[in-house]
């Protein structure tokens, strides 16, 4: 029953971005390396940020408000936006629109983040 159940959450987490890559252009321009590697940027930044924030933030005993501990969450929060625009710049294979890029980045970004959550 374990195994079923395991597929079962396999199948409904992989599935919608399988049919989407198929049925989109996506998979005529071959970019599901990009979408691979898109992907583990995701997984690299997200672990950057997690050690970033358990490292840097502290956890205040009260309900006070710390500016330089909010403008230090923020700016690690930067580091999605870094990681979205490494990918989006320097994992490109071959000669696809921009449209299909982001599709392509969008897709392994999102398939990570549905898969960890």
């Amino acid at each position: 029953m374990t195994l079923f159940h395991f597929f079962n959450c396999a199948i409904l987490t992989f599935g919608p971005h399988a049919v989407y890559y198929s049925a989109t252009p996506l998979s005529e321009y071959d970019t599901l390396g990009t979408s691979v590697k898109a992907a583990l940027v995701y997984l690299g930044t997200a672990l950057v940020k997690l050690v970033c924030l358990a490292t840097f933030l502290k956890v205040s005993e009260n309900d006070s408000f710390d500016p330089y501990q909010e403008l230090l969450h923020a700016l690690i929060g930067f580091i999605d936006v870094a990681g979205l625009y490494f990918a989006l710049t320097q994992l490109t294979h071959r000669n696809i629109s921009q449209n299909h890029k982001f599709q392509a980045v969008g897709l392994g970004e999102c398939n990570l983040f549905k898969s960890i959550i």
